[in-house]
């Protein structure tokens, strides 16, 4: 990875607004953190021999803060016990989470619905690619953990299932 696609990355993150990010490629450990007054990105690559490490300055925000991820869940359930049951679709990667193909399209799952197993719950954009997060299993979307446009992170609940 060069210094000028560190600086493209950094740049998006600053675009939308994410405060960490982390990637590996082969030997190659990248960890951004963006945080604090002065908004700076600390970047640290680390190579297999040695660490080497390089702070670099993220463009100043744009001011516009970002919504908190807030879960968007169903009615309460009556039952108990069918929450704890619930099967967690996990986001595979980080990026942005975006429930619809396009601006102003519908979702392509709303809490209530059914799915099957390979259908198409979200989209999650990332390094400017276009990630088709698919169920795992069939049943009801019961609950939806992230909201429109906001960050995910490796390993997040996206969505609560309860298996059919």
């Amino acid at each position: 990875m060069n210094q000028k696609e560190i600086k493209e990355l950094i740049e998006l993150l600053v675009e939308k607004d994410i405060t960490e990010f982390e990637i590996e490629r082969g030997d190659v450990k990248l960890h951004i953190k963006r945080g604090g007054e002065a908004r700076a990105a600390q970047v640290l690559q680390v190579a297999a021999p040695a660490p080497v490490s390089a702070p670099i300055s993220a463009p100043p925000s744009t001011g516009v803060a970002s919504e908190a991820v807030k879960p968007v869940t169903a009615a309460p359930s009556t039952d108990g016990a069918d929450e704890t049951n619930l099967h967690i679709v996990k986001s595979p990667i980080v990026g942005t989470f975006y429930g619809a193909a396009s601006p102003g399209a519908p979702p392509f799952v709303a809490v209530g619905d059914v799915v099957k197993e390979g259908q198409v719950l979200c989209i999650i954009e990332a390094m400017k690619l276009m990630n088709e997060i698919e169920a795992d299993a069939s049943g009801e979307i019961v609950k939806q953990f992230v909201s429109n446009g906001s960050p995910v992170e490796y390993g997040m609940p996206l969505f609560g299932i309860r298996k059919s």
